[in-house]
């Protein structure tokens, strides 16, 4: 978690020419738009519900919902989260190896990324089988365990991940990775996205005319004109 918080704050600092997700738009179209909606709106949805599903404690939702409850709950809304998304990341690799022009142009990590992303897609959706055998809701309980330690810098039990079937394991050391390479990836622009929610609170912008003569309409001159 340090590396993935002080290491964006760095390259914020010391390259923000960096900061961007090196959009290939303008060199060919064709399944970027197809490809590109389903993984993010996928890739969204996904994010949230992990960072809802393992981070709120137990004793918030247990008045009124059963761990069971929760978990299917996950499954039905992380499988078809999962699927668009599977389907579109495989899109935008697909374009990224096989179109010419755009791997000519492609970084070596952009690649690298995608695939990274696209193992530990499959891992997770490896994973749903898994959790409606144990639909009781006690993997999800350890997991939102082991999640809630290593936020607040606790240590973890241990104990409880080793009796989890791999895929679980590979899944959460995988995620942990990608946290760690996030500052070093084009996957930073993703604070962009979050930042862009003050553009609903700045102040609107005063445009003035280029014509010559013509004032600009000011908050003044409109009431004036009224």
């Amino acid at each position: 978690m340090p590396v993935f918080l002080v290491g964006s704050l760095i390259r914020f600092d010391r390259d923000q020419y960096t900061w961007k997700s090196d959009s290939s738009q303008m060199l060919r179209t064709g399944l970027l738009r197809w490809g590109s909606n389903l993984f993010h709106v996928g890739i969204l949805f996904l994010f949230f519900g992990h960072l809802v599903g393992l981070l709120a404690p137990h004793a918030f939702y247990a008045h009124f919902m059963e761990a069971s409850v929760k978990q299917r709950i996950a499954i039905y809304a992380g499988g078809v989260a999962g699927v668009l998304c599977f389907v579109g990341l495989s899109m935008l690799i697909y374009r990224r190896i096989f179109d010419e022009r755009i791997r000519y142009t492609s970084h070596k990590t952009d690649l690298a990324i995608l695939l990274i992303l696209w193992v530990q897609l499959v891992v997770g959706l490896i994973t749903l089988p898994l959790s409606w055998a144990h639909s009781d809701g006690s993997v999800m309980l350890i997991l939102a365990d082991w999640a809630q330690r290593i936020l607040t810098l606790r240590a973890v039990d241990s104990a409880a991940l080793a009796g989890l079937p791999w895929p679980y394991l590979f899944h959460v050391v995988f995620g942990m990775t990608i946290f760690l390479l996030f500052p070093f990836s084009r996957l930073v622009h993703v604070w962009s996205g979050f930042a862009s929610v003050g553009y609903l609170f700045r102040p609107y912008q005063v445009v003035r005319s280029r014509r010559l003569g013509v004032p600009g309409r000011t908050p003044s001159n409109r009431q004036k004109s009224i």
